[in-house]
């Protein structure tokens, strides 16, 4: 029996779907804490710090993994070039997730991202199912009981139709054509420093679709569990910018910054002003 739900008022500011369940997670399989702690800001530190020293890179790496340098001083140099755009110095690390629960509309997302990061994905050619799990919208959990039920329906009804093709002897390669997008899989994704900021700048942002989100904000969780330092790099990329660039945000109703039309006008308005005065403001 399907219990109603009370329905929600429409608002503009995107649900956040980190206060709902969704079954998916993500599990940081590779560094542990340990090796983060010990290496990776060294060996970033020592990719920066080779741009700009004499020194060989494996003394400036032993240095830094012996103690001889600060690690605030390390940090330091590290957001500096960051903030600089200089990202091939993090490219030298890597993170390797366990991501299980998500459905194919999120995986076709996520393999779009290509540079900087590798996947290896759960087969429907390879693997047959005895009972494939699915993801129900929390929109759709709150709809109206008859809309909720005909979604119920319409993917309970592929299941079962995918267990009797494959009981006629149908391979499950073919079998699969009956698989909706809401279709529950399993990745391993490996990704570099660089691009995994670059990622999250994209999919943290509100303007993200809900479930890719939630992935990330898991993501960026994980990091943080092994360095709140390289973490603090995982952000909408509105934050680093310091205003949005999301067409769909015109209207400013996600506040986390201003949007970019606003800046300009801004600027716009008080480069008018600056000529009224007979002056003209620097431009880059």
């Amino acid at each position: 029996m399907t219990v109603p739900t009370e329905a929600r008022e429409p608002s503009g500011i995107p649900r956040n779907p980190g206060r709902t369940d969704l079954g998916l997670k993500a599990t940081l399989l590779f560094p542990s804490r340990e090796i983060v702690e010990q290496y990776y800001v060294p060996l970033i530190y020592t990719a920066c710090r080779t741009c700009y020293s004499e020194l060989q890179p494996e003394e400036i790496f032993r240095r830094a993994t012996e103690g001889e340098v600060e690690p605030a001083k390390m940090q330091r140099l590290i957001s500096n070039v960051i903030e600089s755009g200089h990202g091939s110095t993090i490219e030298h690390v890597v993170f390797t997730f366990g991501i299980s629960g998500v459905s194919r509309t999120l995986s076709h997302q996520l393999v779009r991202h290509r540079a900087g990061v590798a996947f290896d994905q759960q087969s429907q050619r390879y693997v047959t199912f005895k009972k494939a799990a699915t993801m129900l919208p929390q929109t759709i959990a709150e709809a109206p009981p008859d809309v909720r039920e005909r979604y119920e329906d319409q993917v309970e009804g592929s299941m079962a139709l995918y267990s009797e093709l494959v009981g006629a002897g149908i391979p499950g390669e073919d079998a699969r054509f009956v698989f909706p997008n809401a279709t529950r899989t399993n990745l391993v994704m490996t990704t570099n420093l660089r691009a995994l900021i670059h990622m999250s700048g994209l999919r943290l942002c509100t303007m993200a679709q809900w479930e890719i989100r939630r992935l990330f904000q898991q993501i960026r969780h994980e990091i943080f569990a092994v360095s709140p330092f390289l973490g603090s790099f995982l952000a909408p990329k509105c934050v680093p910018l310091g205003y949005c660039d999301e067409m769909n945000n015109r209207d400013g109703h996600c506040p986390i910054r201003p949007h970019k039309d606003q800046v300009l006008g801004a600027w716009a308005e008080k480069a008018k002003a600056a000529r009224a005065a007979g002056r003209e403001l620097p431009v880059a």
